[in-house]
């Protein structure tokens, strides 16, 4: 099975982010604060955080206390950029926290407005209860942190609303995380030692969030005991790069992977550095001494962010990832928590509508006019998949173009990239951990980031998020039918219940687990409802044998 598809989307669609100023109202250090659990009112009644690096001032919103840009690393810049994030500096005082963090840099695009700052390592908590004692004693809340997704180039925590899902009973984190060269570039002369690990930034930035909410998550209402992490598209292969990277044990409980089985075998790090090589010297810093990471670093950052720096899905460094995502799955080397595993219905869709899809490794295909052609369809398949004609010939035997060849290409390209490598990973899971599956089948989804029109009626990538989260910032939001917003309550539940429990089933939505029966939801309007024809209709047989 092709499981090596990289989705680099200069769209900033899938998972746009846009973005606030943040204002400051403290500053300095003290000496080391001692570890925070006290919450109350402050002035007006704004809820007070003793977190501890220091006190935050958040405010409330409807039932739920926000505390917004709160600093979980130090800023990764001058001497910092591309080092494992470092602790944030204490402060003395009370922090405003009503205002989000900037967003780290990213190329620009309509849907993810500025402005940007190195200085972008923020995250934001969102929470119904907060303790009324020095502790936060039984009535503690199983907590989610949310990665977004962005293809690991873009987006940002403050795109994603989550008032809805944590009015079920969740404390609810979303994090910014370094992102492309600045984030995931790996170079030989930025390693601490020769041959020694070196890319994997914004992945260690994600672990350093973890950390901070193991440290202060309690302060806040939440159980550090329990916590789900969770993300979409670049999101949830973070999700899976956390469930084999041993440096992030025991920093959550569960796992929720939306549309995230797309790149399960991960560059050696010799092959990133060569990469990452040719884009030193292309900005003006060629060669591996301590001069080029010295010239790196010094560089500004325009000369960093850039949509020609198309990312790899995280680089097996020997730190981060000893092994591919795939491998370390298949073997059993994971965190044996519970899996919440899910895609949508025809992912490729969103892309090849904007002329876009991805072939083994990094290149970035284009199709023609925006068109798949049936005089082109047999080598549209052979550049997308990376594969010899004789194998494009076969698949497109498998998938006969028809009538509708740009209909016969999105679903062999997601049936490749998604669908089936989903699969696999909930056959690989199930045989150790609880793992539950789900397929997003609204077709009549709202199109919140492309205009209307572009896209044809189909349940595509990032359609799910909708249910989910509101999107304050997407550039063509449209309201919910009345069935597609009891969708998203069941929906909602069903991720709050299996953050709470490790099992996202109701009384009003059973859910079984996934095993040799092959059982998942199929999450349509207005109830979810069983399927059981996952496998033949994505033609998981032919992608298995191939």
């Amino acid at each position: 099975m092709n499981t090596t598809h990289w989705r680099h989307v200069p769209l900033a669609a899938a998972c746009c982010a846009a973005l606030a100023a943040l204002t400051l109202t403290a500053a300095g250090a003290t000496t080391a604060t001692a570890r925070a659990a006290t919450a109350h009112a402050g002035s007006g009644g704004a809820p007070i955080v003793r977190t501890d690096d220091g006190a935050v001032r958040g405010m409330t919103a409807g039932t739920l206390d926000e505390f917004l840009g709160i600093p979980y690393a130090a800023p990764p810049t001058g001497n910092l950029r591309w080092r494992p994030p470092q602790p944030p500096a204490e402060w003395q005082g009370i922090r405003d926290a009503t205002q989000f963090g900037p967003s780290c840099p990213q190329p620009p695009s309509r849907s993810v407005p500025g402005p940007f700052s190195e200085d972008c390592l923020y995250l934001n908590v969102y929470t119904p209860t907060l303790p009324g004692g020095d502790e936060g004693g039984d009535g503690r809340l199983p907590v989610l942190v949310w990665i977004h997704g962005g293809g690991l180039t873009q987006d940002a925590g403050r795109n994603y609303d989550p008032a809805k899902l944590a009015a079920d009973g969740v404390v609810v984190v979303t994090i910014n995380y370094r992102l492309g060269a600045l984030g995931f570039l790996a170079h030989p002369a930025l390693a601490s030692r020769p041959g020694g690990p070196a890319g994997n930034y914004g992945l260690m930035d994600q672990q350093a969030a973890l950390r901070w909410v193991q440290d202060n998550i309690e302060a806040f209402g939440g159980d550090p005991g329990n916590v789900t992490i969770a993300g979409e598209s670049a999101g949830g292969l973070s999700v899976l790069a956390h469930l084999v990277s041993t440096g992030s044990r025991g920093l959550f409980q569960k796992a929720i992977v939306e549309s995230g089985a797309f790149a399960l075998n991960q560059q050696p790090l010799a092959a990133a550095e060569a990469a990452g090589e040719a884009f030193a010297t292309a900005a003006g810093c060629p060669g591996q001494s301590a001069q080029t990471a010295a010239c790196l670093r010094n560089l500004p950052v325009a000369n960093l962010v850039t949509p020609n720096f198309v990312e790899i899905p995280g680089v097996v460094d020997g730190k981060v990832l000893t092994e591919p995502i795939g491998t370390a799955l298949a073997a059993g080397r994971f965190a044996h928590v519970p899996v919440l595993n899910g895609t949508n219905h025809d992912e490729e869709r969103l892309f090849v509508s904007l002329g876009i899809t991805v072939s083994q490794g990094t290149d970035v295909f284009i199709p023609e006019h925006n068109q798949v052609t049936p005089g082109g369809y047999q080598g549209d398949i052979a550049v997308a998949l990376g594969v010899p004609a004789a194998r494009a010939a076969a698949i497109a035997a498998e998938y006969p173009p028809g009538t509708d060849p740009a209909a016969a290409f999105t679903a062999l390209v997601g049936d490749a990239s998604f669908a089936c490598p989903a699969l696999q990973i909930d056959t690989l899971t199930s045989q150790r951990v609880p793992t539950y599956a789900y397929e997003f089948n609204d077709d009549n989804a709202p199109q919140p980031f492309t205009p209307p029109g572009l896209v044809p009626p189909v349940a595509t990538h990032t359609s799910e998020l909708q249910y989910l989260f509101d999107l304050p910032n997407a550039p063509f939001p449209a309201p919910l039918s009345a069935d597609q917003q009891a969708l998203a309550a069941s929906m909602r539940a069903a991720w709050a219940n299996f953050a709470a429990t490790g099992n996202p089933a109701s009384a009003a939505v059973p859910w079984p687990a996934f095993s040799d029966s092959a059982q998942m939801l199929s999450l349509v309007p207005p109830q979810p409802q069983l399927e059981t024809d996952f496998a033949a209709r994505h033609h998981c047989a032919f992608w298995a044998a191939g």
